[in-house]
């Protein structure tokens, strides 16, 4: 076994690498042009909204081009959190997969195209999907504009 192939094994067992180093693109998800669609695509149900989700955003956004977000979440059990830009072209900002062995905590940044309810969506491992939310408003916009 070469060192590196023995350092992502190591990594992998650790949970700090995926099980599959890239997984597979749901064009439907990503595409997807509502919130609904999106929830659809990714074969879950209508998220609630909870206020064990710590989802942190700006009120402004001077350029929607890098728009800061950060979610995270002390509930055990969490596999998933997603954003959704309510008003994007493409609502799917961003997946991550998370195991048992790390910290249910991302920190990304987003486009948007204008001022929007942004939501961070927690998906559970027995089927239950949390949201928060912040309204963004957007002074620059990143989509295009």
């Amino acid at each position: 076994m070469t060192r590196s192939a023995a350092v992502a094994a190591l990594l992998a067992g650790a949970g700090v690498l995926p099980a599959q180093a890239q997984s597979a693109w749901n064009k439907v998800a990503f595409e997807g042009k509502s919130i609904d669609e999106v929830v659809k695509g990714l074969g879950i149900s209508k998220p609630v909204e909870s206020k064990d989700i710590t989802f942190t955003a700006p009120d402004i956004a001077e350029n929607g081009a890098v728009v800061p977000i950060a979610a995270s979440t002390a509930l055990p059990g969490v596999k998933r959190i997603a954003f959704l830009v309510e008003k994007n072209p493409t609502t799917l900002a961003g997946f991550f997969e998370f195991t048992d062995a790390v910290e249910t905590s991302v920190a990304t940044r987003i486009k948007m195209g204008q001022t929007s309810n942004v939501l961070a969506v927690a998906i559970m491992g027995d089927g239950k999907v949390l949201y928060a939310q912040k309204e963004v408003k957007v002074t620059l916009g990143g989509c295009g504009g």
